[in-house]
């Protein structure tokens, strides 16, 4: 990056004052005096303005990945499994995920670099919902829908009310769609263990009023402006 570039890029000056501030002598490279202007700054530069050492502000980026089962959430996973970072392949920023999603389950996951909203989103106090769409085995009847709506025991941790909907019922097994706020380390597994049916498939499909749509799985896209403001306005 042109070093008049990276100095307005800091915020320190225009790339016009920029120039001029190199002019003056007033820009060191790595402790020398820089008046070239078309000089291209390195990764591993340090450069100062005034004295005073200047970094390029860490672009924020947000992204909506749709996660397939076998992935996991981490940035490296001792058992060497695939993570959802050999997903994201043209973005040079260094993503985390919010929140988790595990293993076994697929779905919306919002990657950012953004810390003070990816610590915001994960905390349970903004309730934020979470939309699963599961498919459990056996029979759901209104009796284990009222529990799940009510919060249920997960082995020691008594969950908050969620919204429950069953979209589909059959003889062995039922589509239902279950909102929460919480994010217990396999909650929705446990909330449906807890009234004795199993998830054979779990799917998150939106995040507050952000959905997953039609975005393939193993696709990512960059969340809108509107996106961003509606998760910071949380």
């Amino acid at each position: 990056m042109r070093l008049n570039k990276f100095i307005a890029q800091a915020g320190v000056a225009s790339r016009r004052k920029a120039d001029e501030l190199a002019k003056q002598g007033k820009v060191k490279i790595n402790g020398a005096v820089m008046t070239e202007m078309g000089y291209d700054v390195k990764e591993d530069d340090l450069v100062e303005v005034n004295g005073r050492i200047i970094k390029q502000e860490a672009k924020k980026v947000y992204i909506m990945l749709n996660k397939p089962k076998g992935f996991i959430t981490s940035t490296r996973d001792e058992r060497d499994r695939p993570t959802v970072m050999e997903l994201v392949t043209d973005i040079n920023e260094r993503l985390f995920a919010i929140g988790r999603l595990d293993y076994n389950t697929s779905g919306m996951l919002l990657m950012t670099n953004d810390g003070d909203l990816a610590h915001k989103l994960a905390h349970p106090k903004h309730h934020i919902y979470k939309t699963y769409r599961a498919r459990v085995s056996g029979q759901l009847s209104a009796e284990k829908v009222a529990k799940l709506r009510n919060g249920v025991d997960i082995g020691g941790f008594v969950t908050s009310k969620a919204v429950v909907n069953v979209m589909k019922q059959v003889e062995r097994s039922a589509i239902v769609e279950i909102k929460i706020f919480e994010g217990r380390n396999r909650q929705v597994r446990k909330m449906f263990s807890a009234v004795g049916n199993k998830v054979m498939d779990l799917e998150r499909i939106a995040i507050g009023e952000l959905y997953l749509g039609h975005l393939m799985q193993g696709h990512y896209r960059k969340l809108t402006k509107q996106e961003v403001d509606y998760l910071k306005d949380c």
